[in-house]
């Protein structure tokens, strides 16, 4: 498996009105714990007079890192309806944050899981989910004089170079698609290059 469903860029401000409270949410694409960090931190900074701000997020090709947070909500009533929303479009590397401001009528348990789920729902609806495809980084060593061969063949095969030093051996680091580090390492090897 070399790709995944995730969202292709932030949507923010999707209002939900229920009983008096304004729920508004908000989605983003994460790809680490720190991309993470800084969209729960910017959404606390810009909404810090909301009653609360839940969250709910999956990492990891299979989303095997996640988390489901109620944020003050009674336990399961905002983190987990949320979380349900990232199962059931099958995306991952994807943040969901819904914050409310509390309208004066209490909703209850089944109103909140309900109000939440809802806010996640339409959130997602508003974004545009794409499928990526999984990449990683390889570091080629080569002779100066073999620079042209290597550079065709990163071309080839869709590598970006990240980095290039260039001395009697060289070094290039590259990004590449997964699927295809097996065909690069293949072609280096048929050119008498060593990954």
């Amino acid at each position: 498996m070399f790709n995944f469903k995730t969202i292709e860029s932030p949507v923010k401000n999707i209002l939900l009105k229920e009983k008096g409270s304004k729920f508004i949410g908000f989605a983003f694409p994460v790809n680490n714990e720190e991309e993470l960090k800084t969209a729960l931190e910017k959404i606390r900074s810009e909404h810090p007079k909301a009653t609360h701000h839940c969250y709910a997020f999956r990492m990891g090709l299979h989303g095997e890192n996640y988390r489901a947070n109620d944020d003050g909500e009674p336990s399961g009533s905002a983190g987990l309806p949320i979380y349900n929303q990232l199962l059931a479009n099958e995306i991952t590397n994807v943040l969901v944050i819904s914050i409310r401001y509390y309208g004066g009528t209490k909703l209850g348990v089944s109103g909140l899981v309900k109000a939440y789920k809802e806010s996640a729902k339409i959130t997602l609806e508003e974004a545009h989910i794409i499928t990526r495809e999984l990449e990683t980084t390889t570091e080629i060593q080569f002779n100066f004089n073999q620079q042209n061969l290597i550079f065709t063949l990163l071309s080839k095969y869709d590598a970006k170079v990240l980095q290039f030093d260039a001395h009697e051996k060289c070094i290039v680091t590259a990004s590449l698609k997964l699927s295809q580090r097996k065909h690069l390492g293949k072609a280096f090897r048929d050119a008498v290059c060593f990954i």
